[in-house]
């Protein structure tokens, strides 16, 4: 069991992500010796198990990470592993691995983004209604959108929208400048009228607002239009999300932990002021369309975790968020005492694959075989493969830890448990 607590914190500087991995970029180091997890796991590949170890080239097969948004993340997509080769083989300085990254986002505090494309007839009433984006997009773009997608036919559907999109976010700075400047003052003036009063999930006051805000942040940036093709995504607290490889989206407000393939490939093309790659990202997406609620993500029970009576009569909770990949998935465990004389306690079983575990609320004590080391808000530790891990809670404030993990499938398709 290694420990990673983060360098002293300056409470007046604003910290955008804390990172927990091997990724070479970034990895975590062990708070005692200072050696790299990556260098760590390579000299024992049993940390991470002989299987894990041998599919993911004796790294972690995941990054974790918290994320502190205060202003809009650029608008981007990762690609899969096929274009990412490509991409890291043509350019290394912008596209750092040949990983793929699909990834999930857990809300701690409320959240706010764009992710995916909206219904088709969303876009639609947009276009009909919004006379600065349907000029970008153009005229014979728009009517064809419209005639088009009022079919069946999904390949028709989705090249329409590649079409229309495209057109987009190719607009020349000299007009984009102008059109932005008449869509945020539409948006001032209208109110709860703007955009044709909006749409039934998310409605012309709130829209206005929306593009405003983004305005005062990324003044006439294409992203303001690219609002009415995206859906604006809300997670209330525990919700959850996952985006595949190839899937479009831009965070823009909340504090969330975020799980991935370990990689740091982003192809960005708006609300940036880094490197931006439109047309990789417009010939990438899938252009798949679909309604927020496909976008969310729900949790169920972790069966693998012991909860004692007193955990049990408290309502302390273990809760997974499992994505349709093997590299990760999360658990979420919530630890409640009622009073400081009876301790709540959990104890997890073991698995056939490297863990790492974050508090992000409370304090208690993790204990892996014969070490047993206190845990705060905001420290980390790494476990081993096959080790059982029992977390139990100190004083009355809720104890909340994320442990992410990974175990590989088996041939019945069942995830593999360590003997």
């Amino acid at each position: 069991m290694l420990k990673k607590v983060p360098r002293q914190v300056q409470e007046e500087k604003p910290y955008a992500e804390l990172w927990m991995g091997t990724h070479p970029s970034l990895p975590s180091k062990d708070v005692q010796t200072q050696r790299t997890l990556l260098d760590l796991v390579r000299d024992n590949k049993a940390l991470l198990s002989t299987d894990v170890a041998e599919k993911y080239h004796d790294k972690l097969p995941f990054l974790f990470k918290v994320l502190s948004i205060r202003k809009a993340l650029s608008i981007q997509a990762h690609p899969n592993k096929r274009l990412a080769e490509q991409l890291h083989s043509r350019d290394s300085k912008n596209y750092p691995d040949d990983n793929h990254k699909p990834e999930m986002t857990i809300a701690i505090t409320p959240f706010t983004g764009l992710c995916g494309f909206r219904p088709l007839a969303e876009i639609s009433h947009f276009l009909s209604n919004i006379p600065t984006l349907r000029s970008l997009v153009g005229e014979d773009s728009a009517k064809n959108f419209e005639q088009t997608v009022g079919g069946s036919d999904e390949t028709a559907n989705k090249k329409s929208l590649q079409q229309a999109f495209t057109a987009l976010m190719e607009t020349p700075p000299e007009k984009l400048e102008p059109a932005a400047k008449e869509l945020v003052e539409s948006a001032r003036k209208e109110g709860e009228e703007f955009a044709g009063g909006g749409v039934e999930a998310s409605d012309g006051k709130e829209l206005s607002e929306l593009i405003q805000t983004l305005d005062g942040q990324f003044p006439g940036d294409i992203g303001l239009f690219v609002c009415f093709f995206l859906n604006y995504v809300k997670l209330d607290v525990g919700e959850a999300m996952f985006l595949k490889a190839d899937d479009i989206h831009a965070y823009l407000t909340g504090d969330i932990i975020e799980c991935m393939a370990s990689s740091d490939n982003v192809v960005r093309a708006g609300f940036t002021p880094k490197f931006k790659d439109v047309s990789t990202l417009t010939s990438m997406l899938t252009y798949s369309y679909a309604p927020i609620s496909s976008q969310k993500m729900p949790p169920v029970d972790y069966p693998y975790v012991t909860l004692n009576a007193h955990a049990y009569s408290s309502a302390s909770n273990s809760i997974l968020y499992d994505p349709p990949i093997e590299e990760f998935s999360v658990v979420r465990t919530e630890l409640k005492n009622k009073t400081e004389e009876k301790v709540s306690k959990a104890t997890f079983d073991p698995i056939a694959g490297p863990s790492i575990i974050i508090c992000t609320g409370g304090e208690g004590t993790v204990e892996v075989g014969p070490k047993k080391e206190e845990i705060k808000t905001g420290w980390v530790y790494f476990v081993g493969a096959t080790a059982e891990c029992v977390l139990e809670a100190r004083g009355t404030e809720s104890f909340v830890t994320f442990k992410a993990f990974c175990e590989l499938e088996g041939k019945d398709g069942s995830k593999e448990k360590a003997p």
